[in-house]
């Protein structure tokens, strides 16, 4: 016997993970950590390879971007680049970007990973 008889079964498009992850932070009330989530895979596209390789964002409270710096020499002329940065970020996030900067020394957290496999291929 044929179940699906009578049923149309429903057709759907693929979705990507980076925007499923998005999807299911806001459906559960986590927006700050969906917009979070988006300003660090972001990154490196807005601010650039040679200072993403040197600092990284960590949090995001009220609009202002906590980042991570392995040096006080990056942390400085970050500080120096503060408008730059922010104005990057506001091109590629358009109003979900932060509206304020903080940097601090210390070891990066791990890079955001784009190929879920890692290179063990």
């Amino acid at each position: 016997m044929n179940r699906s008889r009578g049923r149309k079964r429903r057709k759907s498009q693929p979705i990507q993970l980076k925007n499923l992850v998005q999807a299911v932070l806001g459906d559960l009330g986590l927006e700050a950590a969906a917009r979070s989530y988006r300003v660090g895979e972001c990154w490196e596209e807005a601010v650039g390879p040679q200072v993403a390789s040197h600092c990284r964002p960590v949090a995001l409270r009220g609009g202002v971007l906590e980042a991570r710096v392995d040096s006080s020499v990056w942390c400085q002329e970050l500080q120096l680049q503060t408008p730059q940065i922010l104005a990057s970020l506001r091109e590629v996030l358009g109003e979900e970007a932060p509206t304020g900067l903080r940097f601090r020394v210390g070891p990066l957290p791990a890079k955001l990973s784009r190929d879920p496999f890692g290179d063990n291929r």
